[in-house]
């Protein structure tokens, strides 16, 4: 299977790895091309049995600098883009979110308002240590985003973060856990990869039910969540994998697996 023709985004895969590079000069702001060719591709990378996790960064010094707001001075014209435009937007976001394969954000730069989201959307988010994050929706007369930051922070958080458009460091980020490191770029890129490279040495059926199984059990009550999470180690109990990884522990060796 071959990846699509893409022109605001790089891919390349190695190792299992796949790398996704937002590349849209000057500043990676979110165009209807480039949330065509994300979804396009990470339903690719879902399907791609050599891809055993994704990283997300871009090109330059901005991770994104958010929706590409010159491009919506026709929509009020044209009957129906609106509405295509905003399912859109919603299928670009979860388009990261639904992929099958964990996806690891190395957040290179500046991430503002929907280029914030996109690193919500992504399972384990690094950031550079002079990174910074804004949600400047209410200066520009636009919302949106809103549920992906009350996700990750606490109320007042949230609404002081959307109200005033301030700006928040990547240290800050770090300090109340929603990120795993802000760290100087060399060193940040390093810990990405030591991470991805774990994640491929894993079950590939494995990983790919549990990151399910973490977004099936979200909105339910504790107990009804476990339940599930048992239904998913029972099929997992039932796979090659599951036994060549047993065998390889009473054995002291490394797992060889399969996928199956």
């Amino acid at each position: 299977m071959t990846l699509p023709r893409l022109e605001t985004v790089k891919a390349t895969i190695e190792d299992g790895i796949a790398v996704v590079t937002c590349d849209r000069p000057p500043v990676n702001a979110q165009n209807r091309r480039m949330r065509e060719e994300f979804i396009a591709l990470f339903d690719a990378l879902s399907d791609l049995d050599e891809v055993r996790v994704v990283v997300l960064t871009a090109a330059g010094k901005y991770f994104s600098a958010g929706a590409d707001i010159k491009e919506r001075a026709d929509f009020e014209e044209t009957p129906g883009y609106y509405i295509g435009h905003n399912r859109l937007t919603r299928e670009f976001f979860y388009a990261v979110s639904d992929c099958s394969k964990p996806v690891i954000a190395a957040v290179n730069g500046p991430a503002f308002g929907a280029g914030f989201a996109l690193m919500l959307a992504c399972d384990i988010m690094f950031a550079v240590e002079d990174a910074y994050f804004v949600m400047p929706e209410i200066d520009v007369g636009l919302a949106g985003g809103l549920k992906f930051v009350a996700d990750h922070f606490g109320k007042s958080r949230t609404n002081a973060m959307y109200l005033t458009g301030r700006r928040y460091p990547a240290a800050e980020l770090y300090r109340l856990g929603i990120i795993e490191a802000a760290l100087p770029a060399e060193e940040m890129w390093r810990e990405v990869m030591k991470m991805a490279r774990e994640i491929a040495s894993k079950s590939p059926v494995a990983v790919r039910k549990i990151k399910r199984a973490m977004q099936v059990i979200e909105e339910m009550p504790t107990r009804e969540a476990y339940r599930y999470e048992q239904t998913v180690t029972v099929d997992l109990s039932h796979t090659e994998d599951a036994r060549e990884a047993q065998r390889a522990f009473v054995e002291k060796r490394q797992p060889q697996f399969k996928g199956r």
